[in-house]
């Protein structure tokens, strides 16, 4: 749920000003970009580097819910995107949020169905949108998306 909408708009505003296009091709201040192949074990890597990132960013408290939320969005990428590229996590500060994307050659819209808890899968979006403070997608230059989930920090 969203607790503070102008908030959340302006860190949005930030990152359509710059643009994810932007965001993954050039080093920013308060940002950490990680490629990752297309393989199962990139959501390791992906959640080891929220933690390590988020811990030097002085925000533990954020690395649990964090790395689940991405566990699931690379986990999508690499379930359900086909292509030679690979895949591109991305972490951004902007107090009080941090916004995490992960980008995909894949142009296919992301979308949310209602979780079938007996299922083994088809609740990754559901996850996302519950432990974050909103999620979405951009459309890359290059062809692609950056999926991305917004977290409020406590301070």
């Amino acid at each position: 749920m969203v607790e503070d909408p102008l908030a959340t708009a302006d860190c949005l505003q930030i990152t359509r000003e710059v643009g994810f296009d932007s965001l993954l091709s050039r080093a920013h201040p308060y940002t950490t970009s990680c490629p990752l192949p297309f393989q199962a074990d990139s959501v390791k890597t992906a959640r080891d580097v929220t933690r390590d990132t988020l811990h030097n960013w002085g925000l533990p408290e954020l690395s649990d819910d964090a790395a689940l939320v991405v566990s699931e969005l690379v986990t999508n990428a690499v379930r359900y995107t086909r292509g030679h590229h690979g895949l591109t996590l991305l972490l951004m500060r902007v107090a009080p949020h941090v916004l995490l994307a992960v980008a995909d050659p894949s142009d296919e819209v992301p979308t949310r169905k209602e979780p079938d808890f007996i299922s083994e899968n088809g609740r990754g979006l559901y996850i996302v949108e519950t432990y974050s403070q909103c999620w979405g997608w951009d459309p890359l230059d290059r062809g692609g998306k950056a999926v991305w989930a917004l977290f409020r920090t406590e301070r």
